[in-house]
């Protein structure tokens, strides 16, 4: 089969009514290498960046509540910082460039979508820009999940 690992997508493909940042920017840990009071960060299997996670809510209307936010990891050699928050606007708008897929069984039985982006940035208007990372770019990237039908889940 031609298609093997994480599928290129567009950022419009995974959030067509955008999406928000509704938590903070945090490690995640290693469970494997972590012991006791020692924390050791996750680090990605390919590339051996940081892995960070920030909450985002979906503003797709269709998705059920429960389904809305969800945890994006982010690959970085730094903490990512989210976008300035916009006046008059209760959540920070925030998008992703460089996106993949990577559909997977998650615990429950159910197919789920682990969504990774190279990029987390301030939403634009200009043209899209290209839906796979250029060859020798390194930078972040972004988990999502979603249940058979497509929607979110949490």
């Amino acid at each position: 089969m031609a298609l093997q690992g994480p599928i290129p997508v567009t950022f419009d493909m995974v959030f067509p009514h955008g999406c928000y940042v509704v938590g903070e920017v945090e490690a995640v840990k290693d469970f494997d290498a972590s012991t006791g009071g020692r924390f050791v960060q996750s680090r990605d299997k390919n590339s051996g960046e940081l892995i960070w996670q920030v909450a985002v809510m979906d503003a797709d209307p269709t998705v059920k509540p429960a389904q809305k936010t969800v945890a994006v990891k982010i690959l970085a050699p730094v903490q990512p910082v989210p976008p300035a928050p916009m006046p008059g606007l209760p959540f920070t708008p925030v998008e992703f460039d460089h996106i993949t897929v990577t559909p997977y069984v998650n615990g429950n039985g159910r197919l789920a979508y682990s969504i990774k982006a190279r990029e987390m940035r301030a939403p634009h208007t200009g043209p899209a820009l290209p839906a796979t990372p250029p060859p020798t770019s390194t930078s972040s990237t972004s988990t999502k999940h979603a249940n058979a039908s497509g929607k979110d889940a949490a």
